[in-house]
């Protein structure tokens, strides 16, 4: 597996990779709004994907995508505050170190301490909690819960998660 800058030319991969949690985010893969935000992290280069390392790696049948992941990220310019907007690992590639990967890479690339890196996901008492495994995803990575925050756009409950990066880190 390989991380880089997304391209232009993903853009149908981060549509194939929402498509995969639409049942726990709402819909995205025909949402004008999602794909703008997809759009524009590509030309920020703030967005970023995993790839096979092998280039003759087919994806699996009836799967329209080739990235094994893809991460959207908020560097923030004036402040030390960054967000992960976004972070989905394709069905084929999870619990294989991909999202770990992505976010080891976003934090290496973007990220200065000290500084804080933010993500919104599941509540505890959403049911994509413990399926998707993101909230120990995070946990595992050093985040921690903090406050509650707004509903999820399919009404399911939301928490902020934060970890805090030291002066002189990334990681």
């Amino acid at each position: 597996m390989m991380v880089r800058l997304a391209e232009e030319r993903d853009f149908p991969g981060f549509l194939g990779l929402a498509a995969q949690v639409e049942h726990w985010f709402g819909p995205m893969v025909e949402d004008a709004g999602f794909h703008e935000a997809v759009r524009e992290h590509i030309r920020r280069n703030e967005a970023l994907v995993a790839v096979p390392s092998d280039p003759g790696t087919e994806p699996d049948p009836g799967t329209d995508t080739d990235l094994l992941g893809g991460l959207l990220f908020g560097a923030g310019a004036d402040t030390p505050v960054h967000h992960v907007h976004w972070l989905v690992v394709s069905q084929r590639a999870r619990a294989g170190g991909v999202g770990r990967e992505l976010m080891r890479d976003a934090l290496r690339r973007w990220v200065r301490g000290p500084a804080d890196v933010e993500v919104v996901t599941f509540g505890a008492d959403h049911p994509g909690a413990a399926a998707s495994g993101a909230r120990a995803f995070y946990e595992r990575l050093g985040f921690t819960p903090a406050e509650t925050v707004a509903p999820g756009p399919e009404g399911g409950s939301r928490q902020l998660f934060r970890r805090t990066v030291a002066a002189g880190g990334p990681v």
